[in-house]
């Protein structure tokens, strides 16, 4: 949700970043055009020293703002990473925490639980009885088994009860009750 005053934050944050850019463009075609023709050993009609050092204050504060201005930037960029991994961390959570509940409500044995969850993270019936050491006819038993206690068809519809109630908790279905 934003906030009313954020446009104009982001407005005038733009802004700002607009002027140090314009800045330190002047400041560097000013040491860049001084050096080349320096180097080339052209000559240009001096300009008055107290001007030359209003143009070399004026490019200091302006590679000063630069590395403010970085600064920022990369703090800003931690702050949304460190945000996108709480988020990830809580939907990871909430996606587990859902998982228990709804193996406990079909009532599936441990073992069907890790073929489940297996299933769910989208691994073939031959990965998963490698990894339980079992064969594959067992786990399309257990499969059977978890989708018929699931009251579904296949893996397709066991993931699409998941994603439908992780839906109904988010955004999505808060804006859909709003509208109905």
């Amino acid at each position: 949700m934003r906030v009313p005053g954020e446009r104009v934050s982001r407005v005038t944050g733009k802004i700002v970043v607009a002027a140090i850019l314009l800045v330190q463009s002047v400041c560097a075609i000013f040491f860049v055009s001084d050096i080349v023709l320096s180097v080339f050993n052209v000559y240009v009609s001096p300009i008055p020293w107290q001007t030359r050092e209003y143009l070399e204050i004026g490019a200091a504060v302006g590679l000063i703002m630069g590395v403010v201005l970085g600064a920022m930037v990369i703090h800003r960029s931690h702050r949304e990473r460190r945000r996108a991994e709480e988020k990830l961390r809580r939907a990871s959570g909430a996606f587990m925490q859902l998982l228990v509940e709804r193996f406990g409500e079909w009532g599936l044995t441990p073992a069907e639980e890790d073929v489940a969850l297996f299933a769910i993270k989208g691994m073939s019936t031959s990965e998963i009885a490698q990894l339980r050491n079992t064969s594959e006819g067992t786990v399309k038993a257990q499969t059977n088994a978890i989708y018929r206690k699931a009251g579904v068809a296949g893996r397709p519809q066991l993931l699409s009860l998941f994603i439908e109630d992780l839906m109904e908790e988010g955004p999505l279905s808060r804006a859909r009750a709003k509208a109905g």
